[in-house]
């Protein structure tokens, strides 16, 4: 009996995709946004989801379906349905980190069956980077034929990153940066990453920084015009709409609302030209993985984290 390929896909709107583009097998939907919030080694175990849960309902309101959640994993018990594995996942930093999750995970649990990797990004001829539900049926058919077989150094490499992103230390993902692998946007997703914490002049994440400029550089007329603006222009984040508009709200010190719109006021200016560090009076300390995220600065001149002071030891 011929046995089936493990599909898994990061969120429901892809596994629906191809779905409907009949790709034969098992889906396993991946309803995560690591990239944010705390973070364990053992992803497969009670006190990791506890951790989800309190911070997904704390910070954005989400109720975790844990027997939803619990079901999807269960799939991986019963692995000797499957011929191989094969991961959807995008471009960005969102899908990046819930991709070396999954990796981590499957060796987690000694599977060893092969793992393929599908990836959108740079599309010849297109102008922007393109998330795997925008491609056609026909790019997504040969996105599928192309696939990238993982090594165990790739595999490895998965392990070692998350390892790192769930510790103390960020700054020992700088060498994973240049590094050759299967992943072709891994150095830029981790670069990005770096770059989310606040900088060490204006203590302004490199996000934050975008919002403020695109304010002092469009007419925006309300705060729904200025969340399309950094939803087209975020660079390798992925973020969605509910994790924008959490900064934006955050960025209210910076900015003036009135009948005409959006603008920037007089810490707005100061903070776009470097004038002043409002990391602490922004007060947005969430976690990504392992740290905190006013634990470090962003050091643009050493391109490195540093710790802050009062943190210091």
């Amino acid at each position: 009996m011929e046995k089936d390929i493990l599909h898994i896909t990061n969120g429901s709107s892809l596994t629906q995709y191809l779905n409907e583009l009949d790709f034969k097998g098992d889906f396993l939907t991946w309803h995560e946004m690591l990239c944010e919030g705390p973070t364990k080694l053992n992803i497969d175990s009670e006190s990791f989801l506890t951790d989800r849960k309190d911070f997904l309902n704390n910070f954005y309101d989400i109720e975790i379906d844990e027997s939803e959640y619990k079901m999807e994993l269960r799939k991986l018990n019963d692995i000797e349905k499957y011929s191989e594995i094969v991961l959807w996942f995008e471009y960005d930093l969102f899908c990046h980190i819930n991709m070396i999750a999954i990796i981590s995970l499957l060796n987690e649990k000694q599977i060893k069956l092969p793992i393929s990797l599908v990836c959108s990004g740079r599309i010849p001829g297109e102008l922007n980077l393109k998330g795997l539900s925008e491609l056609t049926p026909e790019q997504i058919d040969q996105y599928f034929k192309n696939k990238i077989k993982l090594t165990a150094k790739d595999i490895d490499i998965a392990v070692s990153i998350w390892q790192i992103y769930c510790g103390k230390d960020h700054n020992l993902l700088k060498p994973y940066i240049t590094k050759k692998t299967a992943f072709e946007y891994l150095g830029c997703c981790l670069k990005a990453h770096l770059k989310r914490f606040p900088d060490s002049i204006s203590g302004l994440s490199a996000l934050e920084h975008n919002f403020l400029k695109i304010l002092s550089k469009y007419e925006i007329k309300s705060k729904h015009h200025l969340l399309g603006y950094a939803l087209n222009y975020q660079g390798y984040y992925g973020y969605s709409d509910i994790q924008f508009n959490r900064i934006i709200n955050k960025l209210s010190l910076f900015i003036t609302y009135d009948d005409t719109g959006l603008s920037l006021n007089r810490k707005g200016h100061e903070a776009l030209l470097g004038q002043h560090n409002f990391a602490h009076e922004m007060n947005n300390n969430i976690t990504f993985g392992g740290v905190h995220k006013l634990d470090f600065y962003f050091n643009k001149q050493q391109n490195k984290l540093i710790k802050t002071i009062p943190n210091a030891h």
